[in-house]
């Protein structure tokens, strides 16, 4: 199987042809996506339904790509800028937050190019699809739904890192020159792409790994919390809580977050938006590759260890002993010291080399929501109220081995709390609860908690360059519309 993309991997809106569409497809073991490549005339595509499913698959496949504009390589990079790990090899010029070398640069502009080619393919869908002579208006409907959730996925992404970014729809998707557009525009979009997959999405996903209304609104409501609307985000949120459908998966040991995080994993009533990965050629997770390493024997392609912890780390210190979270770091010597440590949480002895792993990416699960919804609450209230610290319990409760659902004596009290200070408690449990799924970065950001918190930990100033990410050598070459001097990100 192989993908077939323009040679700049950025500017097939010029082209009138479908490049690598895909069709979804049921293994024997696990309900996945599976890619098939296809070349057709967009002029006789789009006809049937199966035609129309096999155009939206071609959405994931940037996203899930194992080279360098797939999520793994993206993650890479996120998660050497934060405040409980460290890069190490080429990510360890990350630890010094001044910015990226020419290295990490090449990386960020593969992930600009995955998603741009993702966004490229979802246009396709939106443009095209209603003009399908054999499939159901509501096929067309769910289909295109499906496909704005995914472009409004991609440029909350782009929004976050970069800032200002070309706003490529399917209104001028085949013109190379577009402008960067204003941030409020950009969250415009992903506002109106959720609100369409909201109310056109299935209530149940076909297969794991598509979103459903309940996926849109769960994005949606996190978006409304980098925007500020808390009212909007806590409401939101607050939705896919009373549906009662989604609920965290219950642990008693370390060993247990495999039945979470494990390559044998096909769903859990924690997943809302995944994704999916598997143990074929193609079809493999990178990003646990960057965290093992082959003497542990935890991952079948080896590893790199190119993310690590130390016991010296303050964080870590500090983190109680008790809390089964912290179990997922091991004394491992990386040959920097008896006192590195090595992360278990994303490990598969049976992945078919570096980037064959089956581990799935957890981009939404139940735990964001209820974190989410305790902070919208928290913030809207202006101070904790019962139902958000009770939300922050249950993620709490369940890392250490309770039931999330059933009131503890470790539970968190709202009386002890003000608004900063439950902020501030928000922001802890979320650097225990998400590590290494690529979110601390985004948040340290959002909540303005980066300097604070980065110099407590590793004692470092974080320069203006290191907020935002170089916009891509490869847009600079073909989009005449952005002056690569002036209308770059600052220090680049």
């Amino acid at each position: 199987m192989k993908d077939t993309y323009f040679s700049c991997g950025l500017w097939p809106y010029l082209s009138r042809l479908l490049w690598g569409a895909l069709l979804l497809m049921s293994t024997s073991c696990e309900d996945i996506l599976e890619e098939e490549t296809k070349s057709l005339a967009v002029e006789t595509f789009y006809n049937t339904k199966a035609e129309v499913e096999a155009a939206v698959n071609a959405i994931y496949t940037p996203l899930r790509s194992s080279n360098t504009s797939g999520m793994g390589v993206y993650i890479a990079v996120l998660e050497a800028h934060i405040d409980y790990a460290y890069g190490r090899g080429s990510y360890t010029v990350l630890n010094n937050f001044q910015g990226l070398d020419n290295v990490n640069v090449s990386r960020t502009a593969g992930a600009w190019e995955g998603f741009y080619l993702s966004i490229r393919n979802a246009n396709l869908v939106i443009k095209n699809a209603p003009n399908g002579k054999a499939v159901s208006k509501a096929d067309i409907a769910r289909y295109v739904a499906e496909a704005k959730f995914l472009r409004a996925f991609n440029y909350f992404h782009l929004v976050r890192n970069w800032g200002a970014v070309p706003l490529r729809t399917e209104q001028n998707m085949t013109e190379i020159n577009a402008k960067r557009n204003p941030v409020a525009e950009v969250y415009e979009l992903i506002v109106a792409d959720l609100k369409e997959a909201e109310a056109n999405l299935s209530d149940q996903v076909p297969q794991s790994g598509r979103p459903s209304k309940w996926a849109a609104k769960t994005v949606l409501a996190d978006v409304y919390l980098q925007l500020e609307k808390f009212a909007e985000a806590r409401d939101k949120a607050k939705e896919v809580m009373d549906l009662k459908r989604f609920a965290l998966v219950p642990v008693a040991s370390t060993d247990d977050f495999q039945k979470i995080f494990g390559p044998a994993v096909i769903t859990t009533p924690e997943e809302i938006f995944y994704l999916k990965y598997s143990h074929q050629t193609g079809q493999g997770n990178l990003w646990p590759w960057l965290t093992n390493h082959p003497g542990t024997r935890l991952h079948g392609g080896g590893g790199v260890y190119g993310h690590h912890s130390d016991t010296s780390n303050p964080l870590y210190q500090k983190w109680d002993n008790k809390d089964l979270r912290k179990g997922l770091w091991y004394p491992y010597n990386i040959g920097i010291g008896t006192t590195s440590l090595l992360n278990k949480k994303f490990i598969d002895p049976d992945a078919i080399g570096g980037s064959g792993a089956a581990n799935d990416a957890p981009w939404y699960r139940y735990a964001d929501l209820l974190l989410i919804y305790a902070e919208a609450a928290g913030r809207t209230a202006n101070g904790p109220t019962a139902e958000a610290m009770e939300a922050l319990n249950q993620v709490h409760r369940r890392a250490y081995g309770l039931n999330p659902t059933t009131p503890s004596a470790i539970d968190f009290k709202p009386a002890d709390y003000n608004a900063a200070t439950f902020l501030d408690l928000i922001i802890k449990e979320r650097g225990y609860e998400f590590q290494y799924e690529g979110k601390r970065w985004l948040e340290l950001k959002r909540t303005d908690k980066a300097q604070e918190l980065i110099m407590a930990t590793k004692g470092k100033t974080i320069a203006e360059k290191a907020y935002l990410w170089p916009i891509a050598v490869s847009e600079l070459g073909y989009n005449k519309a952005i002056d690569p001097v002036k209308d770059q990100n600052p220090g680049y």
